[in-house]
């Protein structure tokens, strides 16, 4: 299934895609997608809806991200080793995990801001994996258990505060709509090889961004595996994955996101995002 959450920025509500591509309200079954109903629970209730009886939503509604305040928003760094390679930095022998805010999730297609004293705002076009279970050491054959579905990130990265400013990342990955979410929660049934998936970025019709899950360093099962050695993941709980080269970052010479740039993303069975970069006022 595919699960998103539509209407205007505070007033979203949930809906699923019926066998045609319409959209379909799910307000009557499901309060919102959100850590107390993200589950395989309600995953089962929701797959014995016939959908198209449900009430029809315009499709021009507006999107927003597929997930309403997550518990949780981990993030993978340096997950393609030729990204690693662009931005100086050795391949990792281990995941690098870093925090990004839940209070930078926006919607797909919400326009980004350049925040006033953003000198290097950057973009990285991921695959994230949403937790269905709580996930407490868990073997890399089990992992797929207890993940819900995938999802678009944007991993929107403001260099200067990530590199030049001290301390961890998480300042550098977390300002306000630094993460782009959605459109789609897509349940894992909906995609035949989420080892072999195709995503992209370009910026102003030209592609900057080209990767493949197979050139992970990686793979989902192995982080959702090794971050649960350390961290109990919960229902609702996001993990980024880590994003191919072609960030502005490595680029020679580097090329920043500016006002009125505007960046679309896709990635296979995931869908799209299309978003205008701004400068704040």
């Amino acid at each position: 299934m595919k699960f998103l959450r539509v209407g205007s920025l505070g007033n979203e509500k949930p809906a699923s895609l019926d066998k045609n591509g319409k959209l379909r309200d799910l307000s009557n079954y499901i309060s919102d997608f959100n850590s107390d109903t993200i589950n395989f629970e309600t995953l089962n209730k929701l797959r014995n809806l016939d959908l198209e009886t449900l009430p029809e939503i315009n499709q021009e509604t507006r999107i927003g991200a597929c997930i309403k305040k997550p518990g949780n928003f981990f993030a993978i760094g340096l997950n393609y080793k030729e990204h690693a390679e662009e931005t100086g930095a050795k391949a990792p022998d281990y995941p690098v995990l870093f925090n990004k805010s839940v209070h930078s999730i926006v919607g797909p297609n919400d326009n980004v801001i350049i925040p006033k004293n953003s000198l290097k705002l950057d973009h990285e076009v991921e695959i994230a994996f949403v937790i269905g279970k709580k996930a407490k050491r868990i073997e890399v054959n089990d992992a797929q258990d207890y993940i819900f579905g995938y999802c678009i990130c944007n991993d929107i990265s403001e260099r200067d505060w990530q590199k030049d400013k001290g301390g961890q990342w998480v300042k550098g990955k977390s300002g306000d709509t630094f993460g782009p979410l959605g459109p789609y929660l897509v349940t894992k049934d909906e995609i035949s090889d989420i080892y072999n998936i195709n995503l992209s970025l370009d910026v102003n019709g030209r592609r900057h961004q080209t990767g493949n899950t197979k050139l992970m360093i990686f793979n989902f099962d192995f982080l959702l595996s090794h971050i649960s050695q350390y961290i109990t993941l919960m229902p609702g709980d996001i993990v980024t994955t880590g994003t191919p080269p072609g960030v502005g970052l490595g680029m020679n010479p580097p090329q920043f996101l500016k006002d009125g740039d505007e960046m679309y993303l896709k990635v296979d069975h995931l869908g799209e995002q299309k978003i205008k970069v701004i400068s704040e006022k």
